[in-house]
């Protein structure tokens, strides 16, 4: 059962995705994930796999230096755990963490991509690194909802679980 959507103002943007999504505005398959320090981890709404995570900052932030000083003592600890509970759930080959703050040109709600690749995904899009991503986007394959729900419980689970 994914947890229900977060409507307490902290993410206020309207009309920013991350935003968006996190009030509630908009679907979010799996729900709320995890929560702490200032951050949320959800499934990743695009076309990048079951498995992938984004970890944002609860409040609307466009830039990493514009992080609080909690907020980043938090993302370092908070990226190694999503990378952990990605890797134990998928066992994949990597974890790619990387930052993405654009829409359409311009700084947006910064957020970090938490994927599992597999040898296995690697060869099914030809490619490794930036280019397997845009070669994701490329062919907008969004997973199942039932998968990413199913996926998202799990990672639940295992960020409750702790270490």
């Amino acid at each position: 059962m994914a947890a229900p959507p977060r409507n307490d103002g902290v993410s206020d943007r309207v009309g920013c995705l991350a935003c968006d999504l996190a009030a509630g505005r908009l679907d979010l398959p799996g729900g709320l994930v995890h929560e702490v320090g200032g951050w949320r981890v959800e499934h990743c709404v695009g076309p990048l796999g079951v498995g992938t995570l984004v970890v944002k900052p609860c409040r609307h932030v466009v830039h990493v230096w514009d992080l609080t000083d909690a907020e980043a003592d938090a993302l370092g600890p908070l990226l190694r755990r999503s990378a952990q509970v990605v890797a134990q759930l998928v066992e994949p080959d990597q974890v790619y963490v990387c930052l993405w703050s654009h829409a359409g040109g311009r700084p947006a709600h910064i957020h970090w991509v938490v994927q599992p690749v597999t040898n296995g995904l690697m060869a099914q899009v030809g490619t490794h690194g930036p280019g397997l991503q845009l070669r994701m986007f490329e062919r907008g394959e969004v997973p199942p909802r039932g998968r990413v729900e199913a996926f998202a419980t799990l990672a639940r689970e295992r960020f409750a679980a702790g270490g």
